[in-house]
């Protein structure tokens, strides 16, 4: 394979976008993408760290999960999860954050780029309640642009065709763990029985 290494040599491949494509981009959140985020039951996030930590993360929740508080500002409430903490410690270090904003069924998607930060705030993550839990924190967005996504990936991939889909991959948590948690064949399937179980219990008792 020959590498490619700048710039130029990108654009001699791909080409460069036609001037009105660019005009599509908004320093603020449309009237269209307000719509839009009101709809979305699904979002990933895409953060980097400052020792090139990256990682993206889904959020979902009923659909207009994600508040918007005027046109350059979104809060995300924040949900149980593995505590990991991957993302969230990316906020922390430089702030830099993109959202993919899905609507399943719509090809079409949203991408909102800008600056995010972590709240506390007892009255705001009980407002912003699912399944009668509050929100743990909140993550505030300040966005620097946004436009809509076109919709070929979708199309390509077929995604939201049924008679296209394969048969659900099952993913075993337990023996992922296991496989690094211990050396000995008794252990890991023990080990593997219990995170298994846990998991299940987890996805019934902690959404």
């Amino acid at each position: 394979m020959k590498r490619i290494e700048s710039v130029e040599q990108l654009r001699n491949l791909i080409g460069q976008p036609h001037s009105l494509t660019q005009q599509k981009i908004s320093p603020e959140l449309t009237p269209e993408a307000r719509e839009f985020i009101g709809k979305s039951a699904l979002l990933f996030m895409a953060s980097a760290g400052s020792l090139d930590e990256l990682t993206v993360s889904p959020k979902g929740d009923l659909p207009g999960f994600v508040r918007v508080l005027d046109d350059h500002t979104l809060l995300i409430p924040e949900r149980p999860g593995n505590k990991l903490l991957h993302g969230l410690c990316n906020i922390l270090s430089t702030g830099s954050i993109g959202l993919l904003f899905v609507i399943p069924g719509t090809e079409e998607t949203l991408r909102v780029n800008g600056s995010a930060s972590l709240y506390e705030d007892e009255d705001i993550c009980q407002d912003m309640a699912a399944n009668g839990k509050p929100a743990l924190l909140l993550i505030k967005v300040d966005v620097k642009e946004c436009f809509f996504h076109c919709a070929k990936a979708f199309k390509r991939s077929n995604a939201w065709q049924p008679a296209s889909w394969q048969a659900p991959m099952k993913i075993n948590f337990g023996k992922q763990i296991a496989r690094n948690a211990a050396s000995d064949k008794l252990s890991r399937a023990a080990i593997a029985l219990a995170v298994d179980a846990a998991v299940q219990v987890d996805y019934k008792m902690n959404l």
